[in-house]
């Protein structure tokens, strides 16, 4: 798949949004599955994203990290590229997707010239999310079904069947179906900081 090596190549420029302050709107269509950026930055650790940025300490959330894996974090506000202006939406029109320790992002459908270019953050629920969380991930995407927060949507409970001692084991998937930032414990022994964005795989 190709993809633009410069910014004057890139099938956007970057203007005033009315999500939150700049965004991303297409030059030209777009198709698609076509692949638009690849979000870089300064690869960091978790623990030096934690000490440059912590969400408890601000009023509003501003950062440009994305998670890679579990030891490598990119921080776009350090030789970053347009890709971290890239707002989220509740009903977007591109995903971003991981391979290989790469982050990219991609058309989920056709964009027409003059569009904003969106992806859904869907940051990571924990057990320690809040209605405070809920608060300072608040979402101004004016989608038509906007859930209100860029948190991912809440799980509904299922009824809990146990027919064995099998059943009651724990199962965990490290699957990522969307680009997702943690919004409450991060291994800190704090809750409700920093937000990571995860891609797809």
């Amino acid at each position: 798949m190709t993809m633009p090596t410069t910014s004057n190549d890139y099938p956007f420029v970057i203007r005033r949004s009315k999500i939150q302050g700049k965004g991303a709107y297409a030059t030209r269509p777009i198709r698609k599955g076509e692949r638009i950026i690849e979000y870089v930055g300064e690869r960091i650790s978790w623990a030096e994203s934690d000490r440059r940025y912590d969400d408890t300490k601000t009023k509003r959330h501003h950062t440009f990290l994305f998670a890679v894996n579990k030891k490598i974090v990119i921080d776009a506000a350090v030789n970053g590229n347009d890709a971290r202006f890239i707002n989220h939406s509740c009903e977007p029109n591109c995903e971003a997707v991981g391979e290989k320790s790469r982050i990219f992002i991609d058309a989920l459908q056709a964009i027409e010239p003059g569009e904003e270019l969106t992806y859904d953050y869907s940051y990571e629920r924990e057990k320690g999310t809040t209605e405070e969380h809920e608060q300072l991930y608040i979402c101004h995407c004016g989608a038509a079904k906007c859930r209100g927060t860029i948190l991912a949507p809440k799980k509904k409970r299922r009824p809990r069947t146990v027919h064995h001692a099998a059943a009651r084991q724990p199962h965990t998937t490290d699957r990522v179906n969307t680009k997702r930032r943690k919004a409450s414990s991060n291994g800190t022994g704090r809750t409700g900081t920093t937000g990571r964005k995860r891609a797809a795989r």
